[in-house]
């Protein structure tokens, strides 16, 4: 019996088993064509994950940067005025800077809440608060004092063309301190001694482990003396004619938000949501002042924690022995 095909009847097996590769293939070829297509919008929906990851963690941005239509502008400073905090000179400024600047903001409010600090740094934000103030004339310039308001802080409010405050908010302090701690008792009794090298006779000026001198005591009280009249020059011409004639506003002394009116180092009760709805007439507000990021909490956090720690471990040690 002959069991061979004629090539008719195998045409139609070879064309069934070529029409079902071909589907086969094409089939696959969809199936890769989705998968890159996936692929594609997965590494894209990651790249922006991504990228809005990265902005919130160190928040790129300017100040005053995504406003827009009429607003008022506002600058806080919070905490300890000095280098090294957020109430530091250079981001002030920058704030203050991009808030005179904004065409759309109607007026600037500076919001303070600070015990003072360093008086450089105090020194360089009121210097461009009447930079900013003479290049623009049109644009009202209100400070608005919650808790504290003293010392440093008030070397900065008294820039303003008004300062508004609450009655029970403590401001003035217009002072200078220097403080220190001497240990020269504490380390006779230990049996300890100082061994101290200068090149220079008023170099270990004040020096904790060294007994007082009284010529390096006389020259930083100077020193100070010098230093607070600058400030009392500034309020004077702050205030002008506004301050009243006490020889206690200058002793350093604080006040409250009532007496501090009735001396004239304030002029008048307020809030910044009552400044910006009542007087300059634009309740939206926009926060030009630059925040800590991210990325800036945890480390300061982690430095926080790793000094503690460290502190800890030298506690431990001390007891051991």
């Amino acid at each position: 019996m002959d069991t061979k095909q004629s090539p008719e009847s195998a045409k139609p097996n070879t064309l069934w088993e070529r029409n079902a590769l071909e589907l086969l293939l094409l089939e696959n070829l969809k199936e890769n064509r989705k998968a890159r297509r996936w692929r594609a919008a997965l590494r894209i929906l990651s790249l922006i994950v991504l990228v809005g990851l990265i902005y919130q963690v160190f928040d790129i941005r300017l100040p005053g940067s995504g406003v827009s239509g009429k607003h008022t502008a506002l600058v806080s400073i919070e905490g300890e005025i000095s280098p090294n905090s957020i109430a530091n000179a250079l981001d002030i400024n920058s704030a203050l800077t991009a808030a005179f600047e904004s065409k759309e903001a109607v007026g600037v409010v500076l919001r303070i809440n600070s015990p003072g600090g360093s008086p450089v740094q105090a020194g360089m934000i009121n210097d461009e608060i009447r930079r900013l103030r003479t290049l623009h004339p049109e644009k009202p310039f209100y400070v608005v004092v919650e808790d504290v308001c003293a010392s440093g802080g008030y070397y900065i409010a008294v820039a303003g063309d008004k300062i508004l405050v609450d009655k029970a908010s403590l401001v003035g302090s217009i002072g200078v301190v220097m403080g220190g701690f001497g240990f020269t008792g504490l380390m006779e009794k230990m049996g300890i001694s100082r061994r101290l090298i200068t090149a220079g006779t008023e170099k270990g000026m004040l020096d904790p482990f060294s007994k007082e001198n009284p010529k390096q005591v006389e020259m930083v009280k100077k020193m100070l003396e010098e230093i607070h009249q600058q400030f009392i020059t500034v309020v004077k011409q702050g205030r002008g004619d506004r301050l009243k004639n006490d020889p206690e506003i200058f002793t350093g002394r604080v006040w409250n938000g009532e007496q501090a009116l009735q001396l004239g180092l304030v002029d008048g009760y307020g809030t910044v949501d009552s400044v910006a709805r009542d007087i300059l007439k634009a309740p939206d507000l926009f926060e030009y002042t630059l925040k800590e990021n991210f990325a800036e909490r945890v480390a300061k956090r982690f430095g926080a924690e790793t000094g503690a720690a460290i502190s800890k471990a030298l506690m431990r040690g001390a007891e051991m022995r």
